[in-house]
């Protein structure tokens, strides 16, 4: 598992191909109780609905309000970054990689500091997801 660290971003590298990582990803988003997804956005549909071209690129919001929501009563503007978003996407040498926001990030940006279980319990989440998207098949 390679895993790279760019402006507070996570990225890792897929040993799946892009169809399967996304489906993986929407698998255990939907069998997980606790979380739910709230959208879906295909940004490789959307730039071809203009014409333009784009590789597979797509993004997942989804979240927990159990957790989300006393980030939010301590600062509602890290709703700017609430629900959490995973996107999955292609790069220009066919790589499947698998980027999200690193929870320490947020929980600086929005200066929370007083809620280091919930960041605890998003990061390590959010870590597990993505290892099992990205995991062989």
């Amino acid at each position: 598992m390679a895993t790279i660290k760019e402006q507070d971003i996570i990225t890792k590298i897929s040993s799946k191909n892009f169809e399967d990582s996304y489906a993986t990803l929407i698998e255990i988003i939907t069998n997980n109780p606790n979380l739910k997804i709230i959208a879906q956005l295909d940004h490789q549909a959307n730039a071809s609905s203009v014409g333009l071209t784009l590789h597979p690129t797509r993004l997942i919001l989804f979240g927990n309000p159990k957790l989300g929501t006393p980030l939010m009563q301590k600062n509602q503007m890290i709703g700017l970054d609430l629900p959490q978003k995973i996107l999955i996407w292609e790069d220009d040498h066919g790589m499947v990689k698998v980027s999200y926001n690193n929870p320490e990030f947020l929980k600086s940006r929005h200066n929370i500091g007083d809620q280091e279980d919930i960041f605890t319990t998003i990061s390590n989440a959010l870590g597990a997801i993505s290892n099992k998207v990205i995991a062989p098949q």
